[in-house]
């Protein structure tokens, strides 16, 4: 499995941003996928998780109300849709994808993508 972040950039507060990552290989359809966050100078941390039907999503508590995590038709992309965006989501987004997989734990996911910039600023 091979990952593909992109759709980072520049917003002001209160903006929205959609992150993409584009998956390849056999399995990527059938593997829980998760966005992390790192920001300057601190641990990396989860963001969202959604299973490999897309039945299922879970969030950190920071930003429910605010993103949705969501899978494409065709199960190759997962994207972020963040809202109402804050200086403190300023951070390195990555995705990260694994069979069996779903949940907050960054121990359980086999692949990660190289992380695309979220800066949240006036």
């Amino acid at each position: 499995v091979q990952l593909q972040a992109s759709g980072g950039g520049l917003v002001q507060p209160g903006g929205s941003l959609r992150l993409s990552c584009a998956g390849s290989g056999r399995t990527f359809s059938l593997s829980d996928m998760a966005w992390f966050r790192q920001a300057p100078g601190k641990e990396r941390e989860f963001v969202a998780a959604i299973n490999w039907s897309g039945g299922s999503t879970y969030y950190t508590e920071s930003v429910k109300g605010r993103f949705t995590i969501s899978r494409g038709n065709a199960k190759n992309t997962v994207y972020l849709q963040m809202n109402s965006l804050k200086p403190e989501d300023t951070a390195l987004y990555y995705c990260a994808a694994g069979p069996g997989s779903y949940g907050h734990d960054q121990r359980m996911y086999h692949y990660w993508g190289q992380g695309t910039l979220v800066t949240v600023s006036s």
